[in-house]
Order: C-alpha cells, then structure tokens, then sequence
C-alpha cells in the first residue's frame, strides 16, 4: 500500500515530510481509534485498526525506523538516504 492510498478513504489525511537525514510519514486514523496498534516486520509497517490491517513497504533504503500511535495518528520515523 502507497501512503496516497489512506488518502482514498473519506476524512483521512496522509503525509509524507522529507528532511535532510530521513522522512516522516504520518497518517491520521481519526481520534477515535483507540484501538490501534503497529508493529515493523522487515521492510513493512503493519497497522492493525479494529478489523482493517494496512500494510505500508518501506524503502530498503532506509536504515531504521521509528514508529508509534498517539491520538489515532500513526508516526513513522526513517532514518537514512531515501
């Protein structure tokens, strides 16, 4: 799944932030998912919110990566030459 795929669904917002040293990409789940939860599986961001399961490919690219959900938006951190 492409970060401009959340963007398909009504109300969801989707960004990618780049920066010298990495990129932030952060999408808004809506605060009302409490429910959520992400792990990172090789080069995959897995999202499990509710009954959905989004799965986000990373660059290989990319040396590590941070992530983490607060108020229903999920942050993930890349560190690297992407």
């Amino acid at each position: 799944m492409t970060l401009e795929q959340f963007t398909d669904k009504d109300g969801q917002l989707a960004r990618r932030y780049e920066y010298d040293d990495g990129a932030v990409l952060a999408v808004d789940f809506g605060s009302q998912r409490e429910d959520a939860a992400v792990d990172v599986v090789d080069c995959t961001v897995i999202v499990v919110v509710g009954d959905e399961q989004y799965e986000i490919d990373l660059p290989e690219s990319a040396d590590d990566a941070n992530t983490f959900i607060k108020n229903g938006v999920l942050t993930v951190e890349l560190e690297g030459d992407l």
